[in-house]
């Protein structure tokens, strides 16, 4: 005989009572309800009030330093005479694409988050408890509609405020026009977006579409940016570009931006009043659509969100990962089968290559963060001193994320010590016999941008694509064989109620890996992208190889001490 579990039973009590036949106008309880958690809450609100001020004042205080005293800065130096207008054909130039982009970018990260979360997320008391009972759900859904759309629009804010200081430095334009025409993509495209996901939480429809429609958005997004960065080196495709600007909210933001500028596009006015329409009349449809999500998605977003909450307050960033990913349908798999070895060595291999088939949205990701690690090294080509460094070091940074796509196998073994018990094979052995798919895979992509390269005329730097590769897959090696978190550096009593340098010190050891891997290739890329030439390229590339070597040894290092490990501690 089997017991249930309480918070099964719980959930399957709370599904029970919401089944009655529904209330009517005369059970309504609303405002007698909402009036005494308002009075139970007090002290509560008072608290959450002292956090949320903190945390906003935390937020401007860093806005102000590293925005504000720069940006004033630099506009007292232009009073003086400082001439920034050199870059204003540059940023004209990039802008059409560029802003359509990121307004293309914001459109599908926000319709995304409606797949697992969305913009109406009670907290679980009220998604389980409240809104069963004689409680209209519209009171209590509206504010976390309207919290949404706040949250979302202050990026929008800082990034208008950016484009006005921007402008006016580069292109010498009033800067409340410029913040005026900026503020209408900046919280126009946001807000659009919060309503169209508001759209795909209600809709297992829109929901599926949106899904099949994010490989292709991503793509469409790359291109825009590559585009964007070919405009700037003197390419511009006109007729694009005025296909791109009418082609929804995320193309007018761009055309009101150009609106003050001397590249400004005929119908700005239209563009303004097309943002600003429908905007508001997503807005009011929203706000009466707000209440009507099913009580039983929304039980099931809040238990998802608190449990994404949770991972992340404990520092379980790949646990937070994957709660999401399985909420949003990622974790799908394809059904692709492959001859099996007749060679045993080949098991590991086969299994990886079997697992990066089956699920190609990896695989799809790795190629769209290869293009801007790509554009990166192309501008640290053409950059001198502290620029090429930044730009190599930039480009590094998205080539690990590529490969990191590939070492899902590894982590998946890392997870948990006892599932490698399959193998014949030492865990240590076994984990670098994970290595050899993203490696092939890698160095595949980065013979790609080789080739791209080369046609563009780069010459043999572009070599230092398929070089990079084995170091950094071995970085993410030694990145997933990190072991039982060390939460311990960041709470350590020692350091002071202020924490000291404990966060810093976790950090440095959640990704020692790619933050060792990047701070050594940097430098060598970086002069032998400069140089141009085939000899430091080569030297350059002898020594990523060695760089990968040893960094394999660390991964198995790490690996062995693992296996070593007690078999209940968890290794997320």
């Amino acid at each position: 005989m089997t017991t249930a579990h309480p918070a099964a039973e719980a959930d399957s009590a709370v599904d029970s009572e919401s089944a009655v036949e529904p209330w009517t106008d005369d059970d309504d309880w609303t405002d007698e309800t909402l009036a005494l958690l308002r009075a139970l809450r007090a002290p509560h609100r008072r608290s959450r009030a002292k956090s949320v001020g903190f945390a906003v004042y935390c937020v401007v205080l860093i806005l102000i330093i590293w925005g504000g005293v720069p940006s004033l800065g630099l506009f007292l130096q232009a009073s003086m005479g400082a001439d920034y207008t050199g870059h204003g054909g540059d940023l004209l130039a990039a802008m059409p694409a560029g802003i359509t982009a990121i307004g293309l970018a914001t459109f599908l990260l926000l319709v995304r988050d409606g797949l697992w979360r969305g913009p109406v997320v009670p907290p679980r008391a009220a998604a389980d408890w409240l809104l069963i009972h004689p409680v209209r759900p519209r009171p209590v859904l509206r504010p976390w509609f309207w919290l949404s759309c706040a949250v979302a629009a202050f990026p929008g804010l800082v990034a208008a405020v950016g484009g006005m200081v921007a402008l006016g430095l580069t292109v010498r334009v009033g800067l409340p026009a410029a913040l005026g025409w900026c503020l209408l993509g900046g919280l126009g495209v946001p807000l659009l977006a919060t309503c169209a996901a508001l759209l795909v939480e209600r809709s297992d429809r829109a929901a599926r579409w949106v899904r099949r429609l994010t490989p292709y958005l991503t793509l469409l997004i790359v291109a825009l940016a590559v585009q964007s960065g070919l405009a700037v080196a003197g390419h511009p495709v006109r007729w694009l570009e005025s296909v791109e600007l009418w082609s929804g909210p995320w193309g007018w933001a761009a055309i009101a931006a150009l609106a003050p500028t001397p590249a400004a596009v005929a119908g700005g006015w239209v563009a303004a009043g097309l943002l600003l329409v429908s905007t508001a009349a997503a807005l009011v449809l929203a706000d009466r659509a707000a209440a009507t999500v099913p009580l039983a998605r929304l039980r099931e977003r809040a238990r998802t969100a608190a449990g994404v909450l949770a991972a992340l307050r404990t520092v379980e960033l790949r646990s937070a990962r994957l709660a999401v990913n399985s909420a949003n349908g990622s974790s799908r798999q394809r059904r692709v089968r492959l001859p099996a070895p007749r060679r045993a060595w080949l098991v590991v291999p086969w299994r990886d290559t079997l697992a990066l088939l089956r699920s190609p949205a990896r695989l799809g990701r790795a190629v769209v963060l290869t293009v801007p690690a790509a554009l990166c090294a192309v501008l640290a080509h053409g950059a001198t001193g502290g620029l090429s460094w930044l730009a190599t070091a930039v480009a590094l940074v998205f080539g690990y994320l590529a490969v990191a796509q590939l070492l899902e196998p590894a982590r998946i073994e890392t997870d948990d010590v006892r599932r490698a018990s399959w193998s014949p094979y030492p865990f240590a052995g076994l984990m670098l016999r994970h290595a050899i798919v993203p490696t092939l895979a890698a160095v595949l992509l980065g013979l790609a941008c080789t080739g791209a390269l080369l046609a563009a005329g780069t010459g043999p730097a572009a070599w230092l694509a398929p070089a990079a590769a084995p170091a950094l897959v071995a970085a993410g090696l030694v990145n997933a064989c990190r072991g039982v978190l060390r939460k311990d550096l960041m709470f350590s009593p020692a350091q002071g109620a202020g924490g000291g340098t404990g966060p810093v010190l976790f950090a440095a050891w959640y990704a020692a890996g790619p933050a060792v891997g990047v701070a050594v290739l940097t430098p060598l890329f970086s002069s032998a992208l400069r140089a141009g030439a085939a000899g430091p390229v080569g030297r350059a590339a002898l020594m990523a190889l060695v760089i990968a070597v040893l960094l394999l040894r660390w991964a198995q290092a790490r690996a062995v001490k693992m296996s070593k490990a007690r078999p209940g501690e968890s290794t997320a």
